[in-house]
Formats: structure tokens, sequence, C-alpha cells
């Protein structure tokens, strides 16, 4: 089992943040060779997406399905949480958004997953969660400094 956790300062609102860590297709922008592609639902509960990572024509998909979505409200964390169903990544993820002030907030990526066939991968946990934790560190920085070029901050 890989555990990873990445937070984040954010420089916009907790409202903010989450409405841009919801929009799923937006993380195509901050995930290197991945392109996030929306495959039913309303982006709610139940909202199913893949994210298509590649480099050439070797990849892989990733499906996932929102099953918790509770926005931060009266200056309460909110918290979203998915399933990972493909046959490749299997597992849970999730992110929180905390506020921290008016115009800011911590948001926090965290997934618990199996790189299948765990049999054969579970040699690489420690190291695949290392490289992970560092890129959804950096994906984390790259929907930051988003929020922080959007004129209608916070």
């Amino acid at each position: 089992m890989i555990r990873v956790r990445a937070a984040r300062e954010m420089p916009a609102s907790a409202e903010r943040t989450w409405a841009l860590l919801t929009d799923w297709e937006s993380h195509s922008r901050w995930i290197p060779a991945t392109r996030v592609t929306v495959l039913a639902g309303d982006g709610g509960i139940g909202t199913r997406f893949v994210g298509r990572s590649a480099l050439g024509p070797i990849g892989f998909d990733d499906p996932m399905t929102v099953t918790v979505l509770d926005p931060p409200t009266d200056g309460s964390a909110g918290r979203c949480e998915i399933v990972k169903t493909g046959r490749v990544v299997l597992g849970t993820a999730g992110f929180t958004v905390a506020p921290t002030g008016p115009g800011s907030c911590t948001a926090t990526w965290w997934e618990d997953v199996e790189v299948a066939p765990g049999a054969l991968t579970r040699w690489a946990d420690p190291l695949a969660a290392r490289v992970a934790a560092y890129g959804f560190a950096r994906v984390l920085d790259a929907a930051a400094a988003e929020l922080a070029a959007d004129p209608r901050r916070p």
C-alpha cells in the first residue's frame, strides 16, 4: 500500500480553492503527461472521471468515482474522497481544503493506493510513495500558482 500526503498553503479562499480542485478536468493543467476527462456526472458525488497518463503510446487509465464531496462552509474544512477502480491503480484518494484566513487556506492531497499487480510491485512502494509525494506537492504548487495569477483573488 502506498500512502501519500502533500499539503500546501493556497493563496485564495477555501471556497475558490475548492472550486478549482473539484473542476476535475482542470487537473490536466497540473499533472504532467495526464489528461483528465469526466465520463459521467455533474461534478458531485457519483461523478466518474478518468486520468489518462501516457508518454507517447505507452500509458494507462486511472478511472475514479467521487464518493464524498463536502465543500468548506462557515470556516470549516471541506473534504473530497474518490475511489480508484482501475486495473493499474486501486484504492482511495482525496483532498481537504481548510480555511486559514479570508484569502488563504491549506489544501492537503492524500492517496492510499496499490499499484497492480501488488505482489510484483510492493517492493517499490517506499520509493513510489516518495516520488508521488513530491509529484503531488508540485501539482498543488501549480494549482496555487493558477490561483495566485487569477485577478479575481481572494
